[in-house]
């Protein structure tokens, strides 16, 4: 959630989950008996992503926002110029590098694009999809909800305790992160998987086993071109504590069609695990 003034906010969601968070917002103000307004502005605005090591050079070039590291730090987001657009600015990524999301009132969103094409051409700007995104993202092992994850995964199991401020008073939710976590150490969780061979490829549905035995699934893949192969992210349960040191003891190998081939498990990111390229 991002503020704009003292009366409006901007709510960014995913694709998958944007009903979602409309209706529990919906909900949510209902319940208080707050006086607020949820307003669906989706097809008012159009998104560019400026990703990679330059961006910030790229898009400094066509704004006179300053957006220096001090100025305009990561998870940052406001509204900057761009050529006669006002644009909301976040910097953000989901491929792990330095980066910036843009939104773009639509019916200025050609301009911008234009623009920033002409600009890029001075630094290297190459158009990317999602396939690309897929790839990276992979790499870093960034969750996609309702894909990676669901409602029927905890926080915790999902890897994004982390994000979930339980010094707070009080959020939707709180108790229940709460209670799950006085069970104790975890059983059950996401990790990445990198098959150690560069030729086989993942997609989804791969079976992982430690010490020959199947521990869990992979739920997402793909080919990891900066880690030199398949990378995905699989749920894995145990009869013991889920640690670094229950993967390091464990022989893990991935079955791909009729092989099985050796991997590595991981809880932190295969890529950049000190988050030092998001915030450089």
């Amino acid at each position: 959630m991002t503020r704009l003034d003292s009366e409006r906010y901007w709510v960014v969601a995913s694709d998958a989950a944007h009903r979602h968070v409309e209706t529990l917002m919906r909900r949510r103000f209902s319940a208080t008996g707050a006086h607020a307004v949820v307003t669906d502005v989706t097809s008012g605005y159009a998104q560019l992503n400026i990703q990679g090591p330059v961006s910030r050079k790229l898009l400094q070039s066509v704004t006179t926002a300053d957006l220096s590291n001090e100025a305009f730090p990561f998870r940052a987001a406001r509204e900057i110029d761009l050529g006669y657009a006002r644009v909301l600015c976040i910097r953000i990524t989901y491929l792990g590098e330095l980066g910036y999301e843009l939104y773009i009132p639509a019916e200025q969103a050609v301009a911008v694009y234009e623009r920033l094409v002409a600009a890029g051409a001075e630094f290297g700007l190459r158009h990317a999809g999602l396939k690309a995104l897929s790839s990276l993202r992979m790499e870093k092992g960034y969750r996609d909800y309702g894909h990676d994850i669901d409602n029927t995964d905890s926080v915790l199991e999902a890897g994004l305790g982390f994000a979930v401020a339980l010094d707070k008073p009080s959020f939707v939710g709180r108790e229940a992160v709460l209670a799950f976590k006085a069970r104790g150490p975890l059983r059950r969780r996401l990790v990445q998987v990198l098959v150690t061979d560069p030729k086989p490829l993942m997609f989804h549905a791969e079976i992982v086993r430690r010490d020959g035995v199947p521990a869990g699934y992979v739920r997402a893949a793909s080919y990891g071109f900066t880690v030199g192969g398949a990378v995905g992210l699989a749920m894995i349960e145990a009869g013991e504590p889920i640690t670094p040191e229950y993967l390091d003891r464990g022989e893990w190998t991935v079955e791909i069609g009729a092989s099985l081939y050796p991997a590595r498990v991981s809880l932190r990111p295969l890529y950049d695990p000190r988050n030092e390229r998001i915030k450089m």
